[in-house]
């Protein structure tokens, strides 16, 4: 994962982030509530030689002390030394208690002993400490004589007695407060991670370039109003999103100068992704550059495109391909360009997938790839049917739609492999729905976003937004009006306006 992914993470997830660390700094401060005070006193005993009568005697003795400090140190904790300090002090305690409370050190290079005793009272931590120090010195004392009424070789000083502590040693709320904050970032990271590895929804580009062998043409943003105002390249021409159906159609216009393609199938992997909403402003896009474009809706399922545009469906494309009707009686012209027509699906057939890979549907595209530079056929979905992967085969391509933050991974590859299955051509994919804020809303930038608000911009257009007016509050048309008339006046293409 790169370090942007990371980050994306951590966006996506700063409210698991949130609770965590405040569950955790809860936890830690009622831990320090709760947790019972224990002060401590360390006692400092000193190891030295007593005979040391030369130099010689001295060095000798020097390091006698060194190899049994260490020795001195573990004998502090055992029943030898401290069941006498129980006896003097009178604790309701056993050794193996007490040696739980107390601790030993020895400094690097020393022959000191440092014996800590921790007890919720000041007072009795040091008294205890200082005993345990007067203790060990005796024991040590009765280990090392050579016989008995000798002189042990070996002498245990107190060099500094324990001191009653003013201030408690623990808990400690700063270290407890900062061991809190740092499993509560591990633990929420943890878990808005854990969240994302599980998540299969395609979110990004990356997801859909990871899945599919085909690039991405354009992203097409969210819009609340999308569904009441469909046609958007007509209604709002400048647009942040028709900007984004514009340069759609220029990729699109490159990979036809580039593979010959003329036939075009655009559909999706599951339902409601915006395939038809789509096709139809990718047509209008088309028209409006000057190309001769047909529109044919292959849906025999759910047709829609009739609906979209306004116009009658009740004789369309499946009545001329079984020879009810003829081409001049189902194809319809639209708009006043004359440059885009219109063949709605008629009646939907008992045998959609047969019908769509007859002889009679061959001829049919390549008859109309004759007379127009560019046919766009809006088709069911992939996993659903068999419809749009059998046309990916007769026609030149297919183009998926893909509904960012809706479809899951597993979706996606399984209509990639139906058409893989068939010998289909996918000739790239559409984001659609790119959400506008967000850990994702970045991704957009790279698919036209950013290009169509700059680019507009600088040429002094004027952007008319969902509510309905223009940057300078012009009122625009509203999408009801839109849908009342059939057949339209194209708009003009990137024509200024004056500031």
């Amino acid at each position: 994962m790169k370090l942007r992914d990371y980050w994306v993470i951590v966006r996506k997830g700063w409210k698991y982030l949130v609770a965590a660390v405040a569950i955790a700094l809860a936890a830690g401060v009622a831990v320090t509530l709760l947790s019972t005070p224990m002060y401590s006193s360390t006692t400092s005993v000193f190891v030295s030689a007593q005979t040391a009568d030369t130099t010689a005697d001295l060095l000798q003795g020097s390091s006698f002390t060194q190899q049994r400090v260490k020795s001195y140190a573990d004998i502090a904790t055992s029943p030898i030394v401290l069941d006498p300090v129980i006896e003097s002090l009178g604790l309701d305690i056993t050794s193996a208690e007490l040696a739980k409370q107390i601790s030993t050190e020895v400094p690097l290079n020393t022959v000191l002993i440092n014996i800590t005793v921790n007890d919720p009272n000041a007072n009795k931590a040091a008294t205890i400490a200082n005993a345990v120090g007067q203790s060990l010195a005796t024991q040590v004392d009765a280990i090392e004589a050579p016989l008995s009424g000798q002189v042990s070789p070996v002498k245990l000083s107190t060099v500094q007695p324990g001191q009653v502590s003013l201030k408690p040693d623990s808990p400690k709320l700063a270290v407890n407060m900062a061991i809190a904050l740092l499993a509560g970032l591990v633990l929420g990271f943890g878990i808005a991670w854990l969240r994302e590895t599980l998540d299969v929804r395609v979110r990004n580009g990356n997801d859909i370039e990871e899945i599919g062998h085909a690039g991405i043409l354009g992203g097409i943003v969210f819009d609340e109003s999308a569904d009441d105002n469909p046609l958007v390249v007509l209604t709002q021409p400048k647009s942040v999103r028709s900007e984004a159906f514009r340069q759609l159609r220029t990729n699109i216009q490159f990979i036809e100068a580039a593979e010959g393609r003329k036939t075009i199938v655009v559909s999706s992997s599951i339902p409601s992704e915006g395939k038809s909403f789509t096709t139809a402003n990718l047509a209008i896009s088309m028209a409006d550059a000057g190309m001769k474009v047909l529109l044919i809706d292959c849906d025999f399922r759910k047709p829609k495109i009739h609906k979209t545009f306004g116009i009658e469906g009740t004789v369309g494309f499946t009545n001329f391909l079984i020879g009810q009707a003829k081409w001049n009686d189902v194809v319809q012209p639209w708009g006043l360009t004359g440059k885009l027509d219109i063949l709605p699906a008629g009646q939907i057939p008992p045998n959609p997938s047969e019908l769509l890979g007859s002889e009679a549907m061959k001829k049919a595209l390549a008859t109309v790839e004759a007379k127009y530079d560019v046919v766009l056929i809006d088709t069911a979905p992939l996993l659903p049917v068999t419809d749009a992967a059998i046309l990916s085969k007769i026609a030149g391509g297919i183009v998926l739609v893909v509904n960012v933050g809706r479809i899951t991974k597993p979706q996606l590859q399984g209509a990639i492999n139906h058409i893989d299955a068939v010998g289909g051509k996918i000739i790239g994919f559409v984001m659609n729905k790119i959400p506008t804020k967000g850990a994702d809303a970045y991704y957009y930038y790279s698919y036209g976003y950013k290009y169509g608000y700059k680019y507009g911009y600088q040429y002094g257009y004027q952007y008319t937004y969902g509510d309905g007016t223009e940057e300078g509050g012009k009122k625009a048309k509203s999408a009801k009006s839109a849908k009342s008339s059939k057949s339209p006046k194209s708009p003009k293409q990137d024509a200024p306006v004056k500031a």
